[in-house]
């Protein structure tokens, strides 16, 4: 982190020139930053911004900027008022027993109260490192604070809570005074001295208290005579009764004023002893005011903070003049200002914009210039945060007519000048910004000159921008290898500039259209077209037809855009149709099954009536009354298979580790292992496998296993088994179907809750549940054994089981 100075002085500063600065307005939008400063030193600190000369050091300032326009956003301003100057007198106390006056002792307490607000201010907020590091030692003197909070007021004037002697000293002062008010009051009442009185108040001269007496007749009042009134009227006399009062109250204003000095020169040795760390935390809010003037600016603009890279490259989007933009906010005639899209790097460092006079390709080149020396500086800048500047050493500018009668240089001879010391200057870190390449001179010659310095330029490196309105120098960068056309659009119906930056392209001058505009006679244009030449005039409109076709196909690439779009959404609202509709069909199928499952229930009523019927006849019947069941299970089950085709999957359509819905379980688990013989999957759920019957599954419903049940099966929750999974079970009255659709899903629960032994109630009855229940028990892959109840356990009622 770069140390505060007066000011940054262990930045390292970059190498471009202050006329660059000026051509490039940068003086001129440092001034309209420094109006946010809270002190004229950080007013003057913000005019001494330079572009930086180490990446680290960019990107930390930008680091610094950054919170700070948070801070800002998130109505959480650095608490930052207006401070004075306390540079100048902390030199001043600096020689031994130097002493500074109250007045500018109390120009300390703003500046200290500030230090320790900022202090405390972001020592309390999170997500700011930057700022943190920046402020770890500014802690605002607490002690000397104190110290003098209780000594000097805002005014300047010493406190009686000073010192006590001074207190007790003042409290002296005021009760002599009064009891020499109080005998001049006396005084002047006494009828024997009024008569000699010109008036009967009671004043001070020279620090003695007197009473105004005629002149004529202060030989009548006994005293000394301090003064005379402007009109020689009047003899401002002291009466002899109140002299040793006086001489007493002088006496102790003497003490009094002893004391002051005292408690200033201890003020200013306080002050001494800290001037070292004083200087640097000043310059610390010095550093501070200076970023929030630079966050209040970029955050009234709306700024983004930019990268930096070392690739050599600018990427500009979406960019705009700063100072347009101000002067755009405050209605000064600019209707809007046109976002600016360049980039240039790797394999292409030059560029040539061409265009119509006033068509805005020195603005185009001077915001380029200017966003980059903002960036270079550690400043957001009014672009798109995807912008990207490079690390540069310098930049070179030729910008603007610097003729000189001085220097016997013509416009062309100033420029070559410019151009000659930028070619020495110029390599792989260096920016080339060169407006009106080529003019002010015979054209062809000033063309083949310009190819030659834009040939240079790419051979050095150099990123280069350059305006021109020649139109041999386009055909050049259109051949040349590394170089890049681009134009500022133009409008050829209303022959109006559009100020929009095209690359790829060269552009045209437009200037008989532009001098037609701004009201040159017809005649005058149309005698220029027929000396233009025919070569000319073909070769310009065959380009402004091409514009014209570029900007029919752009037209229609939007067009095609839009339709894309378009039919984007369609097929978005298709697919989620589609979805509805196979969400209704699953939901379809379930009601289907849940039907079909209400047959099975009635052919498994019907089957186990037939049974117990049979068990009255004889073997044959019996027999016969098996085979009647098996034909109706037979039946049921290809209804099912009708049913539940879609909603369960084959076992040929899963694989182990897939994830899958029980229907006994209620949630999804994951396949562990499949037995097509047994038609049974094994699936893992809480923990635990269990074995279900390949009708139990389903398509995965994202519905897993509840986090509480979880820990219960595993036994880590708090409530333990029997608080989510019962032991026992109670099929009592229900019918077989039912009772045998609430048994499956209880034994996988109770398997995966880890229990050892459940119990199943079913009562005696006719004996049809109990044989349905154990039956269903026989080879269950679940069920290590089983057998009826104790008598104490409740007997044949209920079925005691042996989990595996």
């Amino acid at each position: 982190m770069e140390t505060p100075g007066h000011f940054f002085p262990a930045a390292k500063r970059n190498s471009i020139s202050e006329a660059t600065l000026t051509l490039l307005e940068f003086r001129k939008l440092l001034a309209v930053i420094s109006g946010f400063a809270n002190s004229d030193v950080s007013g003057t600190a913000v005019l001494d911004i330079r572009p930086l000369g180490r990446r680290t050091d960019i990107e930390e300032r930008l680091g610094l900027v950054h919170e700070v326009m948070r801070m800002i956003q998130e109505g959480d301003a650095l608490r930052i008022s207006r401070f004075s100057d306390i540079h100048p007198l902390i030199i001043k106390s600096r020689p031994e027993g130097a002493v500074l006056d109250s007045q500018e002792l109390s120009t300390f307490i703003p500046v200290l109260n500030i230090m320790s607000e900022i202090s405390r201010q972001i020592s309390e907020r999170e997500g700011l490192p930057f700022l943190r590091e920046f402020t770890e030692y500014l802690t605002g003197f607490p002690d000397l604070l104190k110290i003098l909070g209780r000594s000097v007021d805002s005014e300047g004037n010493i406190l009686d809570s000073a010192s006590s002697l001074l207190s007790g000293l003042r409290a002296q002062v005021r009760r002599q005074e009064s009891r020499i008010r109080k005998r001049l009051d006396e005084i002047v009442r006494d009828e024997r001295v009024a008569v000699f009185l010109q008036d009967d108040f009671i004043t001070n001269r020279s620090g003695r208290w007197v009473i105004p007496v005629r002149m004529d007749s202060k030989g009548q009042v006994p005293g000394v005579v301090h003064d005379v009134s402007k009109s020689g009227e009047t003899a401002f006399v002291e009466p002899l009764t109140i002299i040793s009062l006086s001489n007493e109250l002088e006496n102790l204003i003497a003490e009094q004023k002893a004391e002051e000095i005292r408690i200033l020169r201890n003020l200013s040795s306080e002050i001494r002893g800290v001037a070292d760390e004083m200087e640097s935390r000043f310059a610390t809010l010095i550093h501070l005011d200076v970023l929030n003037c630079i966050a209040r600016f970029a955050d009234q603009l709306q700024m983004q903070i930019p990268r930096i890279n070392d690739s050599g490259m600018i990427s500009l989007v979406n960019g705009r003049h700063p100072l347009l933009l101000l002067a755009f906010r405050k209605g000064e005639g600019l209707r809007q200002v046109v976002p600016l899209d360049a980039q240039l790097g790797g394999d292409k460092t030059v560029m040539v914009i061409t265009g119509s006079n006033a068509g805005g390709k020195t603005v185009s080149i001077k915001t380029i210039g200017l966003l980059l020396l903002m960036a270079l500086c550690g400043m957001p800048v009014p672009a798109d945060s995807s912008s990207s500047f490079p690390d540069i050493r310098t930049l070179l500018v030729d910008i603007g007519d610097e003729q000189s009668i001085e220097n016997s240089l013509s416009t062309f001879s100033a420029h070559v000048s410019n151009i000659s010391e930028i070619l020495k200057r110029a390599d792989d870190k260096a920016v080339v910004l060169i407006d009106e390449l080529g003019t002010g001179t015979d054209p062809n010659e000033g063309a083949a000159l310009a190819c030659a310095v834009l040939k240079e330029l790419k051979d050095s490196g150099a990123l280069t921008f350059a305006t021109t309105h020649l139109t041999d120098i386009k055909g050049f960068v259109h051949r040349t290898e590394g170089m890049l056309n681009a134009s500022m659009e133009f409008d050829q119906k209303t022959f109006t500039p559009l100020y929009r930056l095209r690359i790829g392209e060269p552009g045209q001058s437009h200037a008989l259209e532009v001098a037609r505009k701004y009201g040159l006679p017809d005649s005058i244009i149309d005698s220029a077209k027929g000396m233009l030449g025919g070569v000319k005039v073909e070769f310009d409109n065959l380009v402004a037809d091409l514009n014209e076709k570029r900007a029919r196909y752009e037209q229609m690439l939007r067009e095609l855009e839009r339709q894309r779009v378009e039919a984007d959404e369609k097929s978005r609202r298709a697919e989620k149709a589609l979805s509805e509709a196979e969400m209704r069909r699953k939901e379809l199928l379930e009601g289907a099954y849940r039907e079909a499952s209400g047959i099975v229930s009635d052919i498994k009523r019907q089957v186990y009536s037939l049974l117990e019927e049979a068990r009255k006849k004889d073997k044959a019947a019996q027999r016969e009354a098996i085979k009647q069941a098996e034909a109706m299970q037979e039946q049921v089950t290809g209804k099912l298979r009708k049913f539940d085709a879609a909603a369960a999957p084959s076992l040929d359509e899963i694989k182990e580790g897939d994830s899958v819905f029980v229907m006994t379980l209620g949630y999804d688990a994951v396949i562990a292992g499949i037995s097509r013989k047994q038609g049974r999957v094994k699936v893992r759920a809480g923990g635990r496998e269990i074995e279900v019957p390949a009708s139990d599954i389903r398509g995965k419903r994202g519905k897993p296993l509840d986090e509480k049940k979880t820990a219960a099966y595993t036994g880590a929750y708090s409530g333990g088994h029997d608080a989510t999974v019962p032991t026992k079970i109670n099929l009592v009255g229900l019918r077989v179907d039912e009772a045998l659709s609430r048994l499956e899903p209880f034994l996988n629960h109770a398997s995966l809750a880890g229990l050892r032994e459940v119990v199943i109630v079913h009562g005696i009855g006719a004996g049809i549940l109990l044989k349905a229940v154990q039956e269903h028990l026989e080879g269950h892959p679940l069920v290590e054994k089983f057998r009826s109840g104790e008598l104490k356990e409740g007997g044949k009622g209920v079925t005691v089981v042996t989990m595996a």
